[in-house]
């Protein structure tokens, strides 16, 4: 199915904006993007759409269930392709890169203590926060 059907199925024109971010999340290196990274990115490529229009659109695509959004510690919202899959993230505190994972033993472990506590888990998150390798190796190493 192409992008401008898949827009109209969920009751969305497809718009040059809408199309124009839609393709920029499925083909961007970067999975996760504040609107003022989408904004930069268009920019580069000389796609002149408002930042408002990027708010509004990315709104819509949340609620339309295409993107997902987070808010890691770095204070604005970020947002990713809706692949279905569920995964949780490591974010690094110096840098902002994030880290994608899934572990069965951090699911079953989650359940069994909902369980414990007859808890029904619906949803949920796990966002770890630390510094990546690069950032951890860049810093200089205290003396003892």
């Amino acid at each position: 199915m192409d992008k401008a059907s898949h827009l109209k199925d969920i009751g969305l024109k497809a718009t040059g904006p809408r199309l124009k971010i839609l393709d920029l999340f499925e083909h961007s290196e970067t999975r996760h993007m504040s609107a003022e990274d989408v904004y930069k990115q268009l920019l580069s490529e000389n796609i002149d759409i408002g930042l408002a229009t990027i708010y509004r659109v990315l709104t819509q695509f949340e609620q339309a269930g295409i993107l997902v959004r987070h808010h890691f510690e770095t204070g604005k919202a970020v947002y990713e392709l809706n692949e279905g899959g569920h995964h949780d993230h490591m974010v690094c505190i110096s840098c902002g890169k994030v880290v994608e994972f899934f572990d069965p033993e951090i699911e079953a472990l989650q359940e069994r203590i909902a369980e414990q506590h007859g808890f029904h888990i619906i949803d949920h998150a796990l966002y770890m926060y630390g510094e990546c390798p690069e950032c951890a190796e860049a810093k200089p190493k205290r003396r003892r």
